[in-house]
Formats: C-alpha cells, sequence, structure tokens
C-alpha cells in the first residue's frame, strides 16, 4: 500500500530531497543539483518566488521507505497572466512503481482542487528559470544542472495514468564550437553594425552588480521571453536573487550584451558546463572537496562544454539579426577557451525562429522535455 505524507518538517524536506540523489546514484546521465541551491528554491523563506506562489511537498511510503517525491506549486501570477487555474507538480521523482506516481500526482491535484485548479501542469518549477519539462528523449545524454533528468520508465507511466496527455515539448541541441566563425556570422554582423548601429558591449562587473545593468538583463527577459508557454514575470525581488545566484559569478567574458546606443536590446548569458564536476561531489553538496571541482570548472574552465544558459533579444532587434552578433562575440571567447561544444537550454518545439539559428553551426537536437497536462474535474 502506498502512503502520502505531506512534508511538514525540516526532516522531512531532508527526505525529499534526498531521495532524487539516492534514486539517481548509481546513473551514468543523472547530474547531483547543487544541495544549497535546492534548498534555497523549496524554502519559502529564501525563494521570492513564494511572494506570488503557494507550494505543498509530498512524500510517497511503501513499507516505511520513501519511493516518490511530488511538488505542487500554484503560481498565482503566471494564472492571471494566462488566465488559467492551473496547479503545477515539479520535482516528481518515482521508482518504477505505477501505484506509487499515480499516487504522488493524485496527491497534488487533489489540493489542486482543493484551491479551485482546474488543470494540472508538469513538469514546472515556481518560474521559467527553474526546471521544466520530463526527459522523454535523450536518456543516454549527460545532463546539466539546469534541466530535469529521469530514467526512461518516467514517460511511460504517464501514459498510462488516466488523463495526462502532451501540452508542450521542449528541444535542446547539442552545437560543436567552430574552428572559424562561419562567414554567415561575420557577414550578418558587419552588416547590422553598418546598417543599424548595434554594438556589442562587454560588461564590467561594477556595471552588472553596483550600476544595475545585471537587473536590466532580467527586465529584458521578461521583455522577451512574456509570450513564452507559462511565462511569469519576474519580480524586482527574484531579479535580484537571480543577479546574486548567476551575474556575480559569471565569467564576463561569456556574458554579451547587445546595445543600441546607450539602450540593451539582447545578451546572451553561457557559463562553462558544472555537469562533470558535479559528479564529483558527494550529493550535490560543496564539502568536503565539491567547492573544487566547481571552482576549477568556473575559474579555468576545465570542461570542453559550455553552456547556453539564457539568450534573449527584443522582438524588433531579432529580424535585424541582433541574435548574430551575440554569437559572433561568444563563438570567439568559446574558441578561446578551448570549448569543444555547447548545449542549449530547452527551446520551444514551436519556436521555429529559435530553432532555426542552429542551421549555419554543426548540430543536431539531443534531448527533449515533455510538459504533461490534465483536466481536474
Amino acid at each position: 500500500m502506498i502512503e502520502i505524507r505531506e512534508v511538514k518538517s525540516d526532516n522531512d524536506l531532508k527526505q525529499f530531497l534526498q531521495f532524487y540523489y539516492d534514486l539517481y546514484r548509481g546513473s551514468q546521465f543523472a547530474v547531483p543539483f547543487l544541495y544549497f541551491d535546492e534548498v534555497a528554491t523549496l524554502s519559502r523563506d529564501k525563494n521570492p518566488s513564494f511572494e506570488c506562489c503557494d507550494a505543498k511537498y509530498f512524500l510517497a511510503f511503501k513499507d516505511g521507505k520513501v519511493v516518490g517525491r511530488v511538488a505542487g506549486i500554484i503560481n498565482n501570477r503566471a494564472n492571471e497572466r494566462w488566465d488559467r487555474r492551473q496547479v503545477r507538480f515539479g520535482w516528481f521523482d518515482f521508482i518504477d512503481d505505477i501505484e506509487v506516481s499515480t499516487a504522488l500526482l493524485k496527491a497534488v491535484e487533489g489540493w489542486g482542487h482543493e484551491k479551485g485548479m482546474t488543470e494540472i501542469v508538469g513538469p514546472m518549477g515556481f518560474i521559467d528559470t527553474d526546471r521544466e519539462g520530463m526527459l522523454v528523449e535523450g536518456f543516454e545524454e549527460l545532463a546539466t544542472m539546469y534541466i530535469n533528468y529521469n530514467y526512461p520508465y518516467y514517460p511511460q507511466h504517464m501514459e498510462h495514468i488516466d488523463g495526462f496527455a502532451k501540452d508542450n515539448d521542449y528541444l535542446e541541441m547539442k552545437v560543436r564550437v567552430p574552428e572559424v566563425v562561419p562567414d554567415k556570422f561575420c557577414k550578418l554582423t558587419e552588416m547590422v553594425k553598418k546598417r543599424y548601429g548595434l554594438r556589442v558591449h562587454k560588461f564590467t562587473r561594477k556595471e552588472l552588480v553596483d550600476e544595475g545593468f545585471g537587473r536590466q538583463v532580467f527586465h529584458l527577459l521578461n521583455a522577451t521571453y512574456k509570450d513564452l508557454y507559462g511565462f511569469s514575470e519576474l519580480s524586482q525581488k527574484q531579479i535580484d536573487k537571480l543577479v546574486n545566484d548567476y551575474i556575480k559569478i559569471a565569467d564576463l567574458n561569456l556574458v554579451t550584451a547587445i546595445m543600441d546606443g546607450e539602450n540593451m536590446v539582447g545578451f546572451g548569458i553561457t557559463f562553462p558546463s558544472f555537469s562533470r564536476a558535479l559528479r564529483k561531489t558527494r550529493d550535490g553538496r560543496m564539502l568536503p572537496f565539491g567547492w573544487w571541482h566547481l571552482l576549477k570548472t568556473l575559474k579555468w574552465h576545465k570542461t570542453d562544454t559550455v553552456d547556453l544558459l539564457l539568450i534573449g533579444v527584443l522582438p524588433d532587434y531579432r529580424s535585424k539579426g541582433a541574435n548574430a552578433l551575440i554569437f559572433d562575440d561568444l563563438i570567439r571567447h568559446f574558441q578561446r577557451y578551448g570549448f569543444t561544444w555547447a548545449e542549449t537550454g530547452p527551446q520551444m518545439e514551436s519556436n521555429i525562429g529559435v530553432l532555426s539559428q542552429w542551421q549555419y553551426l554543426e548540430s543536431r537536437n539531443h534531448r527533449r522535455h515533455r510538459c504533461y497536462k490534465k483536466e481536474i474535474k
């Protein structure tokens, strides 16, 4: 018999977090998430998303042992923006037992029903910068710290749980860093600079942190991502946390802005891949030696892969070729650092404009993530 218990104490939350590390310890392809980051995301007093979200976490037990977990999330801001009454499910992990996965989703569905929700969707996080989607293709590809990894039986369960159907797919691309910047980018870059007066700007730490340009990046993200699936506009508190978590530690050679005069119209934020460094940690902990592996990657780029974390261009500037300026600049830094591969974040399969830009580079679609939806009756 499966018993579902709500997470209520600090010890319950520790069990909730530890289950993932235990379940995937033997996997060749899963990447342990940073433990302190998981704690911060799921804690009401640490995550500013709780200013617009409500959440409950559930554990599944069988014979007294934890066999699954799930988070239920209601993002009121997103529901208002999209005129929906949706409860999200995320942090959804379970053993290969259909009774466990079904019971966990029913717990979220029941809570959502109590709150007046009419749909359950997921896997999704609190906001767009959280991990989204269930892996349905690419199980033998090394994951990244920014995406969900799961065993192949997960989507098999979703196909058999009554009422759930595909709502949206995300594609991720693995791109070979060219030895020479493609002529297409070079020519387009020169044309864009001359015709529209756009220019590349490399920030200083003072500009990003002290002079507010880091915040401008995420205000621009609000403008460029506003029409994407399930997007929830970032508040100032959420932006401040993202600046603190990412911008303050970024290698500024791997951050590029596109300026029209004094106005930022596009940006690209990339990081060296932490995947292999994280696999050397003890369940995503910084101690005793996890910090050293991460530092080597961050400071000395001890990896052959760079993650294309966030790229955004204002709609009016996409047709002007602003994206080409971002890639032309970043590719040169990737070459200098010796990166061989670049991995994109999840991109909606319907976003043909974004997906088409990889045709000028050697690339392949190596992973696919899926969000599911079910009507709550």
